[in-house]
Parts: structure tokens; C-alpha cells; sequence
């Protein structure tokens, strides 16, 4: 039998994560003894050797161990694994790392996207949204088989009717071998807009005007048997086969008309869609996406003013600055040809060129014939070419010379124009993508009172998933977000605490959670917010490593491992460790600013110049038409909480000019 106390030891060896001999970067050889299940910060001044502890070590161990999990031939495509310069570590589990970086570049990607909020809201809209018709603003309605002979009943009671399958909607053509077809399966009546005919040979209608045709099924009188009479039915499913769903109904002098169909229909025109599937509501899907913009909500198109940046400058000497300085290709063969023919001369600076020559050159000329009767087609046209048929290293170079402008078709909603009138609650998704998250919160809130029974029981769950993931944004601080905030506009610190609500969402217990500074671009308002989501992590029944420099997450950590004394080839030691109260090593940096023994002083501010920057009207993102002077020759310093506009205002707006 074991020994009772060697058992104790085992088990509490395994409460700790023991690290033996790390020599990564500028580690000294250093041991440390992390406990598990616990939140704990590793500080230190900056270069002293943390993120070569937490990430370099802990992680791309932990990383190592994974993959080493798999077998020999998926680790052939991984290729060599390195292992970080430590003895060992025991007690890891699995880990994953939450950095300061920018989720991704694409334009596709967006918070919904990311967080996954927006897939939940597709497939809400898909199952209980109300649909509109583009062209009146019904309400559209649709019918099971069984409805619509009960409404043909009711609506047509003891009167005769004509049972038509529309075949043709508003097209051109003259459908003469329609009608021929038609008669050899049996048919022996038309309906052609609006006027029965009989098929008859030759049949056939103006081939450039738009026409409406329906073929005649059956033809009833209507009364109380109608329902159970089997010739009835068999027509009724007929009409709904042949007319893919959808069937006509007249009476005798076809006064009374009416559209009944299986799919969603507009009552007034008769414009029908098909029931909504959740790819209809995402613009990363063909069915889905703006065909104008591909889904991007904006449109690139060539910019004078990049292409000829310099005006004072010569054609010959580079002022079309996609073509460079003069040289012997078809490009400036074809300039040269219509600059002589319009009498130019491209040696003279490029601003005084006449208006007349400048829009030939940029759009092309069809009246001025050059080289052998080819047509100049401009150089725009030619860079459209390259453009399209160039690879991708090449397309960026090429955008360089474009702007973007929103779509003027989805109106930067990225979504082809049904999928707009698919609306809850008065709102389209594309709306719903507008709301921040903490509007977006109290929408839900409210939404299920304000469905019927029916799609109330449909939506519950999938609203009880989306207000979670909500519940976990507004947790990290991040309420200020919309849906529709493309993620490459987001900031290194935003990013990870958006990945940090996923983790919170994803309820996993037992891994080790490993952070990069996520007070970083955090207001001061927020960062209980964020200390509580860390807690929450920790609760859920996992680690958590935070390295950090923020003195209040510092002093609610379970731990403190400080690094130092210094930073490069002074740093990579292990200065002091344990709870707050327990730190004393008087050589600590961390130690003597934790407790006061050291100040940074403020210095005497400087007087203010007069001289300043001045911006006006700014107005990139959330900025309202902001004016701002910034003094010149003073450190000023741009503040304010989470989102509330500063890098729009100075990376995204003075920056670029």
C-alpha cells in the first residue's frame, strides 16, 4: 500500500504548473512554480524577459506537445517543430494564447463574423422573419396546398373558374414552340395577358413585347363538395407542379383574379421569393451577396488624382505615375499617336495639357483612330485590364491608384436587395448590424414578447445563444462595437478581448488561457469589466497568465510573478513571486511603484504655441464632423474611453494626410 503522504505530494505537485531551467531569449536559467486554476500576472519592466516566459516558453511548449500528439504522417505537412530551450515543464495543460493583434485583414471579416453573433442572426431571419415585397411593402404571404383550396372555396363559392399555371412572367419572345409543346401534352387553352386563346397552329405572340402567360389546367364550378372532390385536387396539384408553385384563379368574365402560391408572394404584383435559407443574409455567399459590390459594401474605382499625383510633371518624364518615364512599349505608342493627332505635346508639364486631350487620355478617345485603326480605349481601360486579369501582388499595387465609395446599390448593407425585406420587428439584419452591441442587447431583450406563440418557440433558443455571446462582449468592455465593424478596423487590444468573450462563450474547463496585455487601449471605466471577465475564466475551471503592467488587474491577481531586475541581457530573472501582500523584494521595480516607494513625477507642462494643426470636419467612422487644433512643438496627448473615436481621429484621419 502507497504511502498517504506521498500521495498528498503527488496530488499537490499537480496543482502547480513547475517550470525547470528556461533559457528562451534572455532567460537566465530560470525556475518558477505557477499555481493552476489560479489568475495570474507575470510583470516586469518592458524587455525584461515576460513574453519569453508566458508566450516563448509556456505556450510554444504546450503548442509542441499538441502537435506532437499527431501522427507521423499529418506532422509531415507541419514541418519542424521547435521546442523551446527549458529542461522541463510539468503540469501543463492544454493552451491557448490570446495576443495583441489584429484578428484579420480580410474585408469580409467583421465582429459578427468573428464572434459569430451574425451567423446566429441569419439563421433567426431565416426562420421568423416576415417577408415584404420590394415593390409595394406588403406583407407577403404564402400557402400550403391544403390552404389554398380552402381559400379557392371560399373565395369562389358557387361560381365557375378558370385554373391557370403562370408559365411566363414579363418576357420577351414569341413563344411559338411554348405553345406547341403545350398542345402536344394535352393542353387546349392559353391565358396571354390577360385574353384566353385557344392553341391553335401557328400561335405565337410579338417577339419584342414583355408578356404575361398562363396555361389553363381545368375549369370548375365551385361549391361545397369541391373540397373533397378528387378531379379537384388532382387539377390543384397540377396547376401548383406546372406553375413551380404558384396558380392563377379567375372567374368565368375573369373579373375576379386572384395569385395563390407555395412560395412567399406579393398579393398586388405577384413578385414571389423563395423561403428564406440562412446564406440569403450572408454576403460571404453568392446567394446572398451584392452583385454590384460582391458583398463588400463598397466599390473601387480609378482615382485621377493618385494616378496623376503630380501635374507639374511631364507624361515623358513620369507624371502618369502607373506608366512610369517614357519607354518603347504599345502604352506609350498609343499616347504618342493621339497626343499628335490632337496636336499635344507630352514633353510640357502635365497641367497644361487641354481639358479635351487629358479626357481622351484618361477614358480614351473613340473619334481619334491610331496605330493601324486600333482605338485608344484610355488609360483607365488599361488599367481596368490589369486589374482583372492580373494576380493578387499585382491587383494591390493596382488598387493603390483606386478609392472606394459605398455602394450605391446596397448602400454598404453588402446584401442583394431581398435579403433586405426579410424584416423582425420592423428591422432588416442589415439594420440590426448597424446597432451597437449594447443597443443590440436591449433589442433582444424585448424581441421574443413580440412574436406570435408559434415563433416564439422557433426563436428561443437560438435568441438564448445570441444574448450569451452578447452578454460575454459587454462583459469585456466592448458595448461600443456594431456587428457590421470590419475586423482590419479594429485595434490589437479590441481583437483580443473579442477573443476573450469567445473563450468566456466557449464554457471549456481544464486549459490554460495565456494573455497579452488586454488593459492595453482599455479606459480606466472598463478595466473592471475586464478584471471580472478574467475572473470569469478562471471560474469556469482554468488558468489563467496575464502579462501585464496594469496595477489594478496587479493587485486582484491570485499571483504575481515580477521579471527582471532589467530589461535585455540584464532582465530574464525571476525577482520576487507570490500573493500582493507577499512581494518584498525591495529591488523590484514593480515592488517599489506597487507600494509607493517610487513616483513618476510631473513634469512642468510647456507653454502651450499658438501655432497648431488644424482639422476640420472630420468624420471617418463614429466622428461627428469633429474640428480639432493640435498645438505644434507640445506633447498632447488624445484621450477618452474605449471607441469613443481617438484612433479614427489620428491614425485613420492626420495620419494619412
Amino acid at each position: 500500500m502507497k504511502n498517504p503522504k506521498n500521495n498528498w505530494n503527488q496530488f499537490s505537485e499537480s496543482q502547480n504548473i513547475v517550470i525547470e531551467g528556461a533559457k528562451e531569449n534572455n532567460l537566465k536559467n530560470i525556475s518558477v512554480t505557477i499555481p493552476r486554476d489560479k489568475l495570474v500576472v507575470i510583470t516586469g519592466i518592458s524587455g525584461s524577459g515576460k513574453s519569453s516566459l508566458a508566450f516563448d516558453t509556456i505556450y510554444a511548449e504546450g503548442q509542441r506537445r499538441y502537435m506532437e500528439s499527431f501522427s507521423a504522417y499529418a506532422r509531415q505537412f507541419i514541418g519542424d517543430i521547435k521546442r523551446p530551450d527549458v529542461e522541463s515543464i510539468d503540469g501543463l495543460s492544454p493552451v491557448i494564447a490570446i495576443e495583441q493583434k489584429t484578428t484579420s485583414r480580410s474585408p469580409r471579416s467583421t465582429v459578427g463574423t468573428i464572434t459569430e453573433i451574425y451567423d446566429l442572426l441569419r439563421l433567426l431571419y431565416a426562420r421568423v422573419a416576415d417577408a415584404y415585397s420590394y415593390e409595394t411593402g406588403e406583407l407577403m404571404v404564402s400557402y400550403t396546398t391544403d390552404q389554398i383550396a380552402k381559400l379557392i372555396i371560399k373565395e369562389y363559392k358557387n361560381q365557375a373558374i378558370n385554373l391557370l399555371s403562370p408559365i411566363v412572367k414579363g418576357r420577351k419572345g414569341h413563344y411559338r414552340e411554348l405553345f406547341e409543346k403545350l398542345a402536344k401534352q394535352g393542353y387546349l387553352k392559353v391565358r396571354i395577358d390577360g385574353e384566353i386563346y385557344e392553341i391553335e397552329k401557328g400561335l405565337q405572340t410579338n417577339r419584342y413585347q414583355n408578356h404575361d402567360i398562363e396555361v389553363v389546367i381545368d375549369r370548375f364550378k365551385i361549391d361545397e363538395k369541391s373540397y373533397s372532390d378528387n378531379r379537384f385536387k388532382r387539377s390543384l396539384d397540377k396547376a401548383l407542379t406546372t406553375g413551380k408553385g404558384a396558380v392563377i384563379i379567375t372567374d368565368k368574365n375573369q373579373k375576379k383574379i386572384r395569385l395563390y402560391s407555395q412560395h412567399l408572394t406579393c398579393p398586388t404584383t405577384g413578385i414571389s421569393y423563395k423561403l428564406p435559407e440562412p446564406n440569403l443574409f450572408s454576403f460571404n455567399s453568392p446567394y446572398g451577396a451584392c452583385a454590384a459590390c460582391n458583398g463588400l459594401g463598397e466599390t473601387y474605382s480609378f482615382d485621377e488624382e493618385k494616378i496623376v499625383p503630380n501635374k507639374k510633371a511631364s507624361i515623358t518624364k513620369g507624371a502618369i505615375f502607373p506608366l512610369g518615364k517614357k519607354k518603347k512599349n504599345f502604352i506609350f505608342n498609343s499616347i504618342e499617336e493621339l497626343a499628335k493627332k490632337m496636336g499635344e505635346d507630352i514633353t510640357k508639364p502635365f497641367q497644361e495639357h487641354s481639358n479635351e486631350f487629358i479626357n481622351a487620355l484618361m477614358f480614351g478617345n473613340k473619334n481619334e483612330i491610331i496605330n493601324s485603326d486600333i482605338e485608344f480605349e484610355g488609360i483607365i481601360h488599361y488599367l481596368n485590364q490589369l486589374n482583372e486579369f492580373n494576380n493578387t501582388s499585382e491587383n494591390k499595387w493596382i488598387k493603390s491608384y483606386m478609392r472606394s465609395s459605398t455602394c450605391s446599390v446596397c448602400n454598404g448593407g453588402r446584401l442583394k436587395k431581398e435579403a433586405y425585406h426579410f424584416k423582425i420587428d420592423k428591422k432588416s439584419i442589415a439594420e440590426v448590424a448597424t446597432l451597437d452591441i449594447s443597443e443590440l442587447h436591449l433589442w433582444l431583450n424585448a424581441l421574443l414578447d413580440k412574436f406570435s406563440k408559434t415563433k416564439r418557440k422557433i426563436a428561443e433558443e437560438i435568441i438564448k445563444e445570441t444574448k450569451k455571446k452578447v452578454s460575454f462582449l459587454l462583459d469585456v468592455g466592448l458595448d461600443y462595437l456594431h456587428l457590421n465593424r470590419t475586423a482590419k478596423t479594429l485595434s490589437g487590444g479590441e481583437s483580443q478581448r473579442i477573443r476573450l468573450a469567445t473563450q468566456i462563450g466557449s464554457q471549456l474547463v481544464g486549459v490554460l488561457y495565456i494573455l497579452d496585455e488586454p488593459s492595453i487601449g482599455l479606459h480606466q471605466r472598463d478595466n473592471q469589466r475586464l478584471i471580472t471577465a478574467l475572473k470569469k475564466l478562471r471560474d469556469n475551471g482554468n488558468s489563467v497568465i496575464v502579462v501585464e503592467h496594469d496595477k489594478e488587474i496587479m493587485e486582484q491577481a491570485d499571483y504575481i510573478i515580477d521579471i527582471g531586475p532589467k530589461a535585455g541581457k540584464f532582465g530574464g530573472h525571476v525577482i520576487d513571486q507570490g500573493k500582493l501582500n507577499e512581494l518584498k523584494n525591495i529591488e523590484s521595480s514593480t515592488f517599489q511603484y506597487l507600494t509607493g516607494k517610487k513616483e513618476i513625477s510631473i513634469p512642468k507642462r510647456r507653454k502651450i504655441n499658438t501655432e497648431c494643426i488644424e482639422i476640420k470636419g472630420a468624420s471617418g467612422n463614429n466622428l461627428k464632423s469633429v474640428n480639432l487644433k493640435i498645438p505644434i512643438g507640445n506633447f498632447t496627448c488624445v484621450t477618452g474611453i474605449s471607441g469613443s473615436g481617438k484612433s479614427t481621429l489620428i491614425n485613420e484621419t492626420l495620419y494619412p494626410i
